[in-house]
């Protein structure tokens, strides 16, 4: 039965890591574990703050076209962990207006000088399809 963008955000509210994938210059698959933060809600979507220094803002800024993949403890039917594949785009951005936007208390523990951290770049991924196995259920959702 397919599920709908509404069910499977609610779902990834409680995911508190996404693992980002891209592709590095040399054409490698590259992936480091993002905070979800647990407070953000996904509509298509996805907002992480990053170190603008960092080889992962450089792989974007060189391939824009990144997935993110998902793992929930119990999917819809409560048997086996939900997985959910994100297919996307990535912007990055470094409007201060948009900082504050996105901006969570947790985010102190990495960046202390909270949005005027030199070098803060926030990475906004807008999914293009979704794919989510839950047990034996699958299915996509294509938000573009």
């Amino acid at each position: 039965m397919p599920r709908t963008l509404p069910e499977l955000s609610k779902k990834m509210r409680d995911i508190d890591f996404a693992m980002l994938i891209s592709q590095t210059e040399g054409k490698a698959i590259s992936g480091r574990p993002m905070s979800n933060n647990r407070e953000v809600g996904f509509d298509g979507d996805a907002w992480f703050f990053a170190d603008g220094s960092t080889r992962m803002v450089g792989d974007i800024a060189n391939n824009p076209n990144v997935g993110l993949s998902y793992q929930g403890e119990a999917g819809f039917l409560g048997m086996r962990p939900l997985f959910i594949h994100v297919e996307g785009v990535a912007e990055l951005l470094r409007d201060h207006a948009e900082f504050e936007k996105h901006w969570t208390k947790d985010l102190e523990r990495w960046w202390p000088d909270g949005i005027d951290t030199p070098g803060l770049v926030l990475i906004r991924i807008t999914g293009s399809r979704i794919h989510y196995w839950d047990g034996e259920d699958q299915g996509d959702i294509h938000l573009v």
